[in-house]
C-alpha cells in the first residue's frame, strides 16, 4: 500500500485498515510459531503498512491540533 493511496482514505477507513492489519499480523505470527507460515516476507509488509497508516493518521491529528 502506497502512502498516496493511504492519504486518499478517510479517517475511519484508516482506523479499520489498521485494525484489520493488526489482526492479520497476529495471525501471521501465530502461523510462524506453529510452523505453518508460507510467506515470511508478508510479516514485514504488514508491519510497514501499519506504520504508514499510523504516520498518516498522526499527521492528520497534528494538522487538526490534537495532542496525544
Amino acid at each position: 500500500m502506497k502512502a498516496k493511496e493511504i492519504r486518499e482514505l478517510s479517517d475511519t477507513e484508516i482506523d479499520r485498515r489498521i485494525r484489520d492489519l493488526k489482526d492479520e499480523l497476529f495471525n501471521l505470527r501465530f502461523q510462524g510459531a506453529t510452523g505453518q507460515l508460507e510467506n515470511p516476507v508478508r510479516i514485514r509488509q504488514v508491519k510497514k503498512d501499519i506504520a504508514r497508516l499510523k504516520t498518516v493518521q498522526r499527521s492528520r491529528e497534528l494538522a487538526a491540533g490534537v495532542d496525544g
